[in-house]
């Protein structure tokens, strides 16, 4: 499934400061459809570089990070039920800064 995933806020950082990437997600095996608790975990396997415990807590993202799907707060779409179709955009963006 062809998806784009954006990181904001400092979270490319993780990504070898990489913000926008356009990737090709397997739907995980006797599934149908992918969902976002399978696009998280990819995403830590293939996307995150460094400190995975900035980005993921648990089997959902850390507390501050903002996750929207297709320009949609994704706790209005199911969290990590939400279901991802094909070229759909996805965008995680950390609110927590430093000072």
């Amino acid at each position: 499934m062809q998806l784009t995933v954006e990181f904001g806020g400092g979270l490319e950082l993780l990504c070898n400061s990489v913000k926008i990437h356009n990737v090709n997600v397997e739907t995980p095996k006797g599934a149908q459809q992918l969902a976002m608790r399978d696009l998280l975990m990819w995403v830590q396997k293939n996307l995150i570089k460094e400190r995975p415990e900035m980005f993921i807590k648990g089997d959902t993202v850390r507390p501050g990070v903002l996750v929207l799907v297709n320009d949609c707060d994704w706790e209005l779409s199911g969290q990590l039920d939400t279901t991802l179709e094909e070229k759909d955009v996805v965008v995680f963006i950390s609110t927590l800064h430093g000072g």
